[in-house]
């Protein structure tokens, strides 16, 4: 699922990808259904590719975000993405204890959780792995 979840620089929110073309894409906003070609020049990222910095290694996202889930029960997150840095930094260590705190930025976690609660309310909370699997084979 994760695969097709992107983020595109400049742009808020998160997007679902449609269709490809030979100089695009066609992404779908997962806050208000509109579809919009992204173009060459966008950077976009799957969300598949993402990691966070932990004290020994790099999480991919959809761990993290795993973690999130569970620690949540399956509702949007606990913590205001408004919130300040300390309080960011301790609900984050409730889910990530090993965070490296000098490369996980409070801006790194204000976006995780704008993510998860964007993803949560679109029905898109499933971060297992077994789809990631059967996508990359086919």
């Amino acid at each position: 699922m994760l695969k097709s979840i992107l983020s595109i620089s400049g742009k808020p929110g998160l997007f679902k990808l449609v269709s490809g073309a030979k100089n695009m894409i066609i992404v779908e906003s997962l806050v208000d259904g509109k579809r919009f070609p992204s173009h060459q020049r966008d950077k976009v990222i799957s969300l598949a590719d993402i990691a966070m910095y932990t004290e020994t290694t790099e999480v991919p996202l959809r761990e993290v975000l795993e973690s999130v889930k569970k620690l949540e029960n399956g509702a949007e997150a606990s913590v205001d993405p408004k919130a300040e840095p300390k309080v960011l930094r301790e609900w984050f260590a409730k889910v990530l204890p090993d965070f490296d705190r000098d490369r996980v930025y409070p801006t790194d976690i204000k976006k995780l959780v704008q993510w998860y609660n964007l993803l949560v309310k679109s029905g898109n909370d499933d971060f297992s792995e077994k789809e990631e699997e059967t996508t990359t084979e086919e």
